[in-house]
């Protein structure tokens, strides 16, 4: 597996939309219901604060997958929390690579100093759930019936991990 990890350019939108509608188009990954342009990843990146990134995975194959980190609230008293999530191509997945991007994407957040992590996760994802585990998130909750798509009601799994 050989498999580079490094910040997104800006360029890299329109890899970044693609792989992200994937999700889109599958369904019970995402409450979007329409694919994103790269223009919608462009204009996301361009306000990051200095604590919000994109990491990029690539291979051989180019970009197969992207992991974000970003801050959770406006809320100052939130400033130790962030939010994560990771996207691979279809193709490109049960390779490790999913590991990989998120031992990067931890080690940003480590560096960028937050406490608090966040993952929400659709309920009925197991895999996802089970993938957050193994990295030390702890489930806290579940909420209900909190996002309607696809007409039937969905739960959202909150996961968090603690950083020392």
């Amino acid at each position: 597996m050989s498999l580079k990890i490094r910040n997104y350019l800006f360029q890299d939108c329109q890899a970044i939309a693609n792989i992200y509608n994937e999700a889109v188009l599958k369904g019970g990954i995402t409450m979007d219901y329409e694919p994103f342009s790269a223009g919608h990843f462009q204009d996301l990146v361009q306000k990051f604060n200095p604590r919000e990134t994109i990491l990029i995975a690539e291979n051989h194959n180019g970009v197969v997958g992207w992991g974000i980190i970003k801050k959770y609230s406006d809320r100052p008293g939130y400033r130790v929390c962030c939010e994560t999530s990771i996207y691979l191509k279809f193709s490109e997945t049960n390779q490790g690579y999913g590991y990989t991007l998120q031992t990067a994407l931890l080690e940003q957040v480590k560096a960028f100093k937050y406490h608090h992590v966040v993952a929400k996760i659709l309920a009925g994802n197991q895999g996802s759930i089970k993938f957050h585990q193994k990295f030390g998130f702890e489930l806290v909750g579940i909420q209900k019936e909190i996002g309607f798509y696809q007409e039937q009601w969905h739960d959202v799994a909150i996961m968090q991990l603690l950083i020392n």
